[in-house]
């Protein structure tokens, strides 16, 4: 059995969705959730059930029978990798693969989730089990958090719209997921995961115009836009740790990119226009004659501006290594 948890969130859906075609006969997959319901919903006919990383007796009910799991923890207080490990050894589990993020092999970065990665990581290592590590950039499903505005407005806001981030596609993650849970020979390797290129919010809004051929504007966020928009849904030392993240990439830390998915995966890392084609439809507005370009408008379908004043808001839900 191959357990999922996260299941109901970006990568752990596409984990499920990847593991049927390299699953070896005889083995299934189960999902961990708070709510399996939700979870049951979201992939019928896949075995959905309850766990809570603060209930042992749920952990080990979950982890029953299961020979490798993937792992996703998220909040940034309590022990959540330590418990599920416990319980795994407790269980027999073989293996288990580990979300983590790139920015844990960056010196300069140590903000709260930055050290809580580093600190799950580490229990990993030193639990006995057999280990994997991914360590990906940004998701391109970040993006998604503009498309409220996109659809309303025509225009993106993000915070440093011209830093670089080697995102990748959530898919390639999850296909490397898949390998990792169901080959040999992922044992004790941490593998960083990028996508084919180094990407600024501003191309991403280009690429997005393009691909729905209407002009889109993009509006810079200032600090102190960011620090409020950010604060209406995240404690304090998570907005910290947020905007410490966003000045790294200011600085060209997140920029690197790395060939693991090709590697590990026999095809080349998805670009963001591949996975903006594919999710074309979030951002898609009504047809707004009042927005429409004038006849003379530049065939470059976005407009580059700074704002000061532009509502904050956007951006803001995101995974950000």
């Amino acid at each position: 059995m191959v357990l999922v948890t996260g299941a109901t969130g970006t990568v752990g859906g596409e984990v499920v969705r990847a593991l049927p075609a390299r699953l070896p006969a005889g083995l299934g997959v189960r999902v961990m959730a708070r709510d399996p319901a939700r979870a049951a919903a979201m992939f019928p006919g896949v075995e959905a059930v309850a766990g809570d990383y603060t209930d042992p007796p749920s952990l080990a009910s979950a982890l029953r029978g299961v020979r490798t799991a993937f792992l996703v923890t998220a909040r940034v207080e309590g022990d959540d990798d330590a418990a599920f490990v416990s319980a795994a050894r407790a269980a027999g589990v073989r293996r288990v693969v580990k979300l983590s993020a790139a920015a844990v092999l960056d010196p300069g970065a140590d903000d709260l989730i930055t050290r809580r990665q580093r600190a799950g990581e580490e229990v990993l290592r030193g639990c006995g089990l057999e280990w994997t590590l991914l360590r990906p950039r940004a998701f391109m499903s970040n993006s998604l958090s503009w498309a409220a505005s996109v659809r309303r407005e025509r225009t993106v806001r993000a915070l440093y719209g011209s830093a670089p981030n080697a995102c990748v596609d959530p898919r390639d993650i999850a296909e490397v997921a898949a390998r990792a849970l169901t080959e040999e020979g992922h044992a004790g390797h941490a593998y960083t995961l990028t996508g084919p290129q180094a990407l600024t919010a501003v191309e991403q809004t280009r690429a997005l115009g393009r691909l729905l051929g209407i002009p889109l504007r993009f509006e810079e966020l200032t600090l102190s836009q960011a620090r409020t928009a950010l604060a209406a849904r995240f404690p304090p030392p998570l907005v910290e740790a947020l905007l410490a993240s966003a000045e790294r990439q200011r600085a060209g830390a997140k920029a690197h990119v790395d060939d693991t998915v090709h590697t590990l995966t026999g095809h080349p890392a998805r670009t963001f226009h591949d996975w903006a084609r594919d999710h074309i439809e979030a951002f898609t507005p009504a047809p707004d004659p009042a927005l429409a370009p004038a006849p003379d408008a530049t065939s470059d379908p976005v407009a580059t501006s700074t704002s000061t004043s532009a509502p904050a808001g956007t951006g803001t839900r995101r995974h950000t290594p």
